[in-house]
């Protein structure tokens, strides 16, 4: 029956390919055939190859019954879609296959994911089943379910987005949850193996309140902290902070096996813009820490559906840590995308000044004396579509942009 449900899958994304349309369908950024994407899942390096899984509706643009799409790399920019590797309707995921992880289990591909079951018809969050299931794969392409490895504790029914990796000998899992309170919280898991967990502790979780759900949990270390990262839904908005329809960002901290995480800071978002939501982590070949981010958000503005296809994925972007700070900045692989180099030597602009008639893709590097202007705004203007500017009364960097539709999302 899987292999059936795989092969259906893969039917329909191919006719919907047939219409797909290409006005809105990126150059670089990973984007699925057709059809739907959402969250990142099973970011990995394996086999020689980084692997990307996803969230992934093959019969339409649309939010459906979710699947897992792949794509694989050489250098996290060149993406080549591979077939799909999970399908829902088994018994513990018959309403889909949410989000998860990947890890090398002594060369065995393995894909945590969330099985997801309406209880009381779809769409309705108030009666719904969430476990945590296994599939395994040795060449990392075809997918075996192995079936459920952990229930929820009593009394939860939102328990998602299983992030898991391996500190010494033990096994090791963070799974988003909303506790009976309607409160977000992370819980942590140790494991002899993948099929085999013991429930640690309660890692994080929001104050009374604050938000009813903390979504797609990661935990890693990097510099001397730990940073839990993860996307809470419920947060109220604080001045120009956590404006977006949901956020995602992390905590610092400190932890080692056995102990309670130590915060040692606040909830700080990784990207202000409207676009950015459930990311995770990986290590690339050479050990740096990637992080890549769905580029879209829930009940917004998609005009490629018009086209067939929804949803993309951000360019891969490093983590670096600098005095108590997370860096983030685009992954060096993203280099090969450069073509003809202009330079501009430095200048006073008075009034418009043209660096480009038309690209298709443009990546531009502009360094402002700030201190030297007098000016209210100034800045950089793509097109009709986009203003990237600084706003010297308010002291501010400030994006602004149109959807091409002409819908659009502004912050006060």
């Amino acid at each position: 029956m899987t292999q059936s449900r795989l092969h259906a899958a893969q039917n329909a994304l191919a006719k919907l390919h047939e219409r797909r349309g290409n006005t809105f369908y990126p150059h670089f950024h990973l984007a699925p055939p057709a059809g739907w994407m959402n969250d990142p899942n099973g970011l990995i390096w394996f086999n020689d190859r980084y692997h990307a899984f996803y969230q992934h509706h093959p019969m339409s643009e649309h939010w459906g019954p979710m699947h897992w799409g792949h794509a694989t790399s050489d250098d996290m920019i060149h993406w080549q879609h591979k077939p799909i590797a999970l399908a829902p309707g088994d018994e513990n995921d018959k309403d889909g296959c949410f989000s998860g992880s990947a890890v090398d289990d002594n060369g065995v591909l393995s894909l945590i994911y969330t099985g997801h079951v309406w209880l009381d018809g779809a769409g309705n969050d108030d009666a719904i089943r969430e476990v945590q299931c296994l599939a395994t794969s040795r060449d990392g392409i075809h997918f075996e379910k192995q079936g459920v490895i952990l229930t929820p504790p009593e009394g939860i029914m939102h328990f998602r987005d299983p992030k898991v990796w391996r500190e010494a000998d033990t096994w090791w899992m963070v799974v988003g949850a909303k506790d009976p309170g309607n409160t977000g919280q992370i819980l942590l898991y140790r494991g002899s193996s993948l099929r085999e967990w013991t429930f640690d502790r309660v890692l994080a979780h929001a104050d009374a309140g604050e938000s009813y759900m903390w979504e797609c949990p990661d935990f890693f270390s990097l510099g001397d902290q730990h940073y839990l990262m993860f996307s809470p839904q419920g947060m109220n908005a604080e001045g120009y902070s956590y404006r977006n329809r949901f956020q995602s960002g992390v905590i610092p901290g400190m932890w080692s096996p056995g102990r309670l995480f130590a915060q040692s800071g606040h909830f700080t978002e990784l990207d202000n813009g409207h676009d950015f939501y459930a990311p995770q982590s990986f290590l690339a070949k050479d050990g740096r820490r990637i992080v890549i981010g769905w580029m879209d958000m829930w009940e917004s503005p998609m005009p490629s559906k018009r086209e067939g296809w929804a949803g993309c994925m951000t360019l891969a972007r490093e983590l670096s840590e600098s005095n108590g700070k997370l860096l983030q900045r685009p992954v060096h692989e993203a280099e090969s995308l450069r073509q003809q180099h202009q330079s501009i030597s430095p200048r006073t602009i008075s009034n418009k000044y043209v660096l480009q008639e038309n690209a298709q893709a443009v990546e531009i590097q502009l360094q402002w004396a700030l201190k030297n202007s007098d000016a209210e705004h100034y800045g950089l203007q793509l097109g009709t579509g986009m203003r990237l500017y600084i706003d010297n009364q308010s002291e501010r960097l400030v994006l602004w942009r149109y959807y091409p539709t002409r819908e659009f999302r502004w912050l006060p």
